[in-house]
């Protein structure tokens, strides 16, 4: 059994991190490190406004006028993922860091795994975090079911799960 957590946008939540006069108001992320400013993610107060990924940040501010922009904050972002890591090995001893953002954990114990599961992400949004979890046979089920979770998914049956996937699920993984 396996369980992914995922933290969507996760440069953005590790930059406003500690800005909570942000919360609840739209915010877009830079990467200063491109050589053309674009906005490369976005909380979903911004989308909602009408704001897109990869358009400048004066199309964003044009469409939303309220919109706060922040660049990406690399030191934050390692940091960010420390926390996590720590909060996956409460779970179990076989966790890997996947990808930005994402944390694969394999249970050998599978009793009360949803359980556990549910109780790190609530711990998680208490830290005013948004985390998500999918927990499944495979580890990619696991990622896919994380993606389309509200909190937490658990899926038993991988095929008929799969075969119910919009493809833009399959895309965004």
């Amino acid at each position: 059994m396996f369980a992914t957590i995922y933290l969507p946008n996760f440069a953005l939540q590790a930059a406003i991190r500690h800005s909570p006069e942000l919360r609840g108001k739209p915010v877009a992320l830079l990467d200063d490190q491109a050589s053309k400013a674009m906005i490369v993610q976005l909380n979903c107060e911004a989308e909602q406004a009408g704001v897109r990924c990869g358009t400048a940040p004066s199309q964003g501010l044009a469409r939303c006028l309220s919109l706060a922009i922040r660049n990406r904050d690399r030191t934050q972002e390692p940091l960010l993922a420390d926390t996590i890591l720590q909060f996956a090995f409460t779970l179990s001893p076989d966790v890997e860091a996947t990808a930005p953002g994402v944390w694969t954990i394999q249970f050998t114990d599978t009793r009360a795994v949803e359980e556990k599961v549910t109780r790190v992400i609530a711990a998680l949004e208490q830290m005013e975090l948004t985390a998500r979890a999918g927990i499944a046979p495979t580890p990619d089920a696991s990622l896919l079911a994380a993606h389309v979770a509200t909190s937490v998914l658990k899926i038993e049956d991988g095929g008929n799960f799969l075969a119910s996937l919009p493809l833009e699920v399959l895309a965004a993984t």
